[in-house]
């Protein structure tokens, strides 16, 4: 096999440590709360936690258009390899902190950082990945993100263990050391221009005014953004309502959530990327078939991670919850392919994340009320209606016309 046909593998490798380092370096916070708290004394407010995880969330939604539009223009590598720089040096830079103030505005910086990589990473896969890889290549580099936010579970572990500001010392420095691995091995073969009417200069808009008059891609923008909601209060209130459910210790809660959810995404996410290559031959509809399937399963978990008091439901819920997200979670840029075009998908993808991390702002303020008020438990449950509103859509309205669209 040639270095061009292994390339493509190759870049899904590289790629899937930034995706590791992307979702470790902003989940370790979500389980240090109690070795932090120490130190600054406004952490011990759970709302004021939850403002702290937020302000991640709405500065990365605000932004992900934008990133989406820049990586649709300039070449994904420097891109790449210069938002992994900055987010991992402002990772070590809160292991310095000293006040709220300071972490929440590092958290805020982070969020502009961590939006450029995802729709120019999953972007840059999909153009070296015909449709009978698409998926399972996608869902390989989505095994990163799992295994970075199970690895994030640690972060309690390891800061009773040393403290909270060495763990983010060190993670920040591995980042930064990696982002010189990229300049080396890292590569992007020239694409096609943005188009635009003969005679015109393309705008840099042109993408969101094509994109938004696609009726498919507003349903696929819903569909995308309406699971948010539950996925994200999985990855940062979860490891809280194990320890409340379990009456266990964070430092236990952390890790035994994290893990669960994301072990079991990563057997989803392969599962569902290879099951959706295969059905996709077979039917044109086999994406959208398989995201069913791992969003159905998200149901019946909800509901169970909400009202569980033992270790087997609320375990055995989790791993459901994080299969079938996983599922799910490999096939929206494969699906994203089969309605948009190649010149688009970066600017797709960027609002997709804006709409879906928009959602999980709101849902981290809201449960960290609810935490506050005793109803995280059933707020977790109700989460469970919403996922049905999502698989209604996907099933009765997206009917793709190709299995990758060209142009």
């Amino acid at each position: 096999m040639t270095f061009k046909n292994r390339y493509p593998w190759t870049l899904v490798g590289l790629l899937w440590v930034v995706a590791l380092l992307n979702y470790l370096d902003r989940q370790m916070l979500a389980t240090m709360k109690p070795s932090m708290q120490i130190d600054i004394q406004e952490l011990q407010s759970a709302t004021n936690f939850g403002y702290l995880m937020a302000v991640f969330l709405w500065i990365y939604g605000l932004v992900s258009p934008f990133a989406g539009v820049v990586a649709d223009r300039v070449n994904r590598k420097w891109l790449i390899t210069i938002s992994l720089f900055i987010w991992s040096g402002v990772t070590m830079a809160m292991g310095y902190a000293k006040t709220f103030d300071q972490l929440y505005w590092l958290r805020a910086l982070m969020g502009v950082s961590e939006a450029l990589y995802i729709p120019a990473g999953l972007a840059l896969i999909a153009e070296h990945h015909t449709d009978k890889t698409r998926s399972l290549a996608v869902g390989i580099h989505m095994t990163g993100l799992y295994l970075g936010q199970a690895l994030g579970g640690f972060g309690a572990t390891i800061a009773a263990r040393f403290s909270w500001n060495q763990t983010f010392f060190i993670f920040g420095l591995i980042g930064m050391i990696y982002s010189l691995v990229l300049i080396v091995f890292l590569k992007e073969d020239k694409r096609p221009a943005v188009s635009a009417p003969a005679g015109t200069k393309p705008s840099v808009f042109s993408g969101f005014r094509i994109l938004l008059s696609n009726l498919s891609f507003w349903v696929i923008l819903l569909y995308f953004t309406i699971p948010s909601l539950p996925g994200w209060a999985v990855k940062n209130w979860l490891p809280t309502l194990f320890s409340q459910n379990l009456n266990i210790d964070m430092s236990l809660a952390g890790p035994l959530s994290t893990i669960t959810t994301a072990g079991s995404s990563l057997i989803g996410v392969l599962l569902g990327g290879w099951l959706s290559d295969q059905w996709l031959q077979r039917s044109l509809r086999g994406r959208i078939y398989t995201s069913v399937i791992g969003l159905s399963l998200t149901i019946p978990a909800l509901i169970l991670i909400g009202t569980g008091h033992t270790l087997f439901h609320v375990l055995g819920a989790a791993f459901c919850f994080g299969f079938g997200f996983g599922m799910f979670d490999a096939n929206n840029m494969p699906i994203l392919c089969q309605f948009v075009s190649a010149r688009h998908r970066s600017t797709a993808y960027g609002l997709m994340n804006m709409t879906g991390i928009i959602s999980g702002a709101l849902i981290t303020n809201w449960l960290g009320k609810s935490t506050d008020a005793g109803n995280l438990g059933r707020d977790f449950t109700l989460l469970a209606a919403v996922v049905v509103i999502a698989v209604i859509l996907q099933v009765s309205i997206l009917r793709p016309k190709t299995k990758d669209l060209k142009d």
